[in-house]
């Protein structure tokens, strides 16, 4: 079992940064690819980015790239999205989610992960 607990997510305008954090506790954290997930009100979940075991590979969905980017550190057993020129669109609750994998791969569909965190929302004002 694997607990995930987002935090860092609060109120900002738009153009603004902010970065959320998951730590992660329970299994060998550098054992997951790790990814990062939003909802938006009557909306479906999407993805956002992902990063593999390392942190060596990483993917994004097209609206945030150059914008986003997530980044972990094993030792801390934490996952990191520095989102930078939000937008009202990026309003959403952020999730983070783990997916035991062995290799270097990292993964984009809900359903592939085995791991969810409780989320953290994140509110862009116009």
């Amino acid at each position: 079992q694997v607990l995930l607990v987002e935090s860092g997510g609060g109120l900002v305008q738009a153009g603004g940064s902010l970065r959320v954090s998951c730590v992660a506790s329970g299994r060998t954290f550098s054992d997951y690819a790790m990814g990062w997930f939003r909802q938006a009100p009557d909306k479906e979940r999407e993805f956002v980015a992902t990063i593999s075991r390392s942190g060596r590979y990483t993917y994004y969905q097209d609206s945030v790239k150059g914008r986003f980017t997530i980044s972990r550190d094993n030792a801390k057993n934490t996952v990191y999205l520095q989102m930078n020129s939000l937008k009202p669109e990026d309003t959403a609750v952020y999730y983070c989610a783990a997916k035991a994998t062995n290799g270097q791969s990292w993964f984009v569909r809900p359903y592939e992960y085995d791991y969810w965190g409780q989320g953290t929302q994140v509110t862009v004002s116009s």
